[in-house]
């Protein structure tokens, strides 16, 4: 217990000196995806200073953890990241994998990684984290049923969002959804990519469905790219455009997202 105290003593210590320094924010802002279809039916992208769910299964964990890292590098954009997790995920997920997190755009300067003792811990985390304007994008990750995010602890989640315009996004891991104060909901798993030229490997690819939103209509599904390089997603229809009506050039499609976690893992363990 004393060692968690230390911990989430050190970490508001952190956010505090951040705080000393605190980013605008502008109200109701959206962050825009750079997916053209995504975008309209979000009326120009995920709204700002709120939090968005996004879930995985147990088997697409690289998916929903990539995707969750490059929208909150989005929203982030040069302020400081900051993942929470428990000690418990970090052994279960592995540690973050440096190559997979460049290639997500990812600045490691600009990560912060707070490891808590449990999940009362983390929430708690969550929320101071969640009041430091200074943060540009909070990610927490969760996994399994989390009973401690019931309605009321996501509620204090999405008021401390409202008032700073801190985004958050939450990573649930092999959970089920259960009544939240989020924003929108999302089911992500890992899509095909299409090959680049000579065959190589393609640009990260996700299958997203819209599972509930606040303020408009659900139940819609995009396959989102992701272009490092632009830094934004797209939806393949260029590459296909330029290699083929079938996005093919010599070959299938290639299967499954940049995995950017674990690094602990053997390399079929990360391909799984």
């Amino acid at each position: 217990m004393s060692e968690s105290i230390k911990s989430l003593a050190a970490l508001k210590r952190h956010i505090a000196a951040l705080d000393r320094t605190p980013a605008p924010t502008a109200g109701c802002a959206r962050l825009a995806t750079g997916h053209a279809g995504l975008d309209a039916a979000l009326d120009g992208g995920l709204l700002r200073g709120r939090v968005h769910e996004l879930f995985g299964a147990a088997e697409e964990e690289g998916a929903a953890a990539g995707l969750a890292l490059i929208l909150a590098r989005l929203a982030a954009d040069d302020a400081p990241l900051l993942w929470l997790r428990t000690t418990a995920s970090a052994r279960a997920g592995g540690s973050p994998y440096g190559p997979g997190l460049a290639a997500l755009g990812l600045n490691p300067a600009r990560l912060l990684i707070g490891l808590m003792a449990d999940e009362a811990m983390l929430l708690r985390a969550a929320v101071e984290g969640l009041r430091c304007p200074a943060l540009g994008a909070l990610l927490i990750e969760l996994r399994g049923r989390a009973p401690l995010l019931d309605l009321t602890a996501s509620r204090r989640l999405a008021l401390a969002a409202e008032q700073s315009g801190v985004t958050a996004f939450l990573l649930r891991v092999g959970g089920n959804p259960v009544p939240s104060a989020a924003e929108t909901r999302w089911q992500v798993a890992a899509a095909p990519s299409d090959p680049l030229p000579g065959n190589a490997p393609g640009h990260s690819a996700f299958a997203l469905s819209l599972l509930r939103r606040r303020a408009g209509p659900d139940g819609l599904a995009w396959r989102l790219i992701w272009d490092g390089e632009k830094g934004a997603f797209g939806d393949g229809r260029h590459e296909r455009h330029e290699h083929g009506q079938d996005g093919q050039q010599g070959g299938a499609p290639l299967s499954g997202a940049l995995v950017p976690l674990p690094a602990d893992r053997s390399a079929a363990d990360r391909a799984a």
